[in-house]
């Protein structure tokens, strides 16, 4: 159990999509606000701050992790995932992405990077879900503008194009 002292700020060191990366932060601050407010990440945004909406989720040590619900200190020497680090260093986007792009799964975008960041998690874990599994995973966040239709589409698009992936790079050559 960490024991700091309220009021002075802490050293956190992490790595943050593939980059070492240091702040400071009070023991109270919320990863979500060392993101933002510290590392200058801005693409985990901030919604209920209760864990409920699902839009600041981040991937702590490959899991999916409510940043608004963890506190940054507890993160100090973690692996973390952003949004900011799904697509490729030259900016293209991954499978997940180009299928949103796609299928309009996102209109004001509020909630998207927090649900791509669940997503990613979920097909690591389940790279053949069902409509149902999909929706369910869903169901811990809250999108305002979409319906979810498109979003579900483009889940099962990007589960189906990385199994075909998967499955072309382990086909014999002949």
């Amino acid at each position: 159990m960490l024991r700091l002292k309220p009021g002075t700020r802490h050293s956190v060191s992490l790595t943050v999509n593939g980059k070492s990366c240091t702040g400071t932060a009070e023991p109270r601050t919320l990863l979500t606000d060392f993101l933002r407010h510290e590392l200058k990440l801005f693409g985990t945004h901030v919604g209920c701050e209760h864990g409920v909406c699902g839009a600041c989720t981040v991937m702590v040590d490959g899991r999916a992790v409510r940043s608004c619900m963890q506190l940054a200190v507890e993160c100090d020497g973690a692996d973390m995932r952003t949004v900011e680090g799904l697509a490729a260093a030259d900016g293209t986007l991954n499978v997940l992405q180009r299928a949103f792009h796609r299928h309009h799964a996102l209109q004001c975008g509020f909630c998207t990077p927090g649900i791509l960041m669940s997503v990613t998690h979920f097909l690591a874990a389940n790279p053949g879900p069902t409509e149902d599994e999909v929706k369910d995973m869903l169901s811990g966040h809250i999108c305002r503008c979409t319906g979810y239709y498109p979003i579900v589409a483009a889940i099962l698009d990007a589960a189906a194009e990385l199994r075909a992936g998967q499955s072309a790079a382990v086909a014999p050559r002949v």
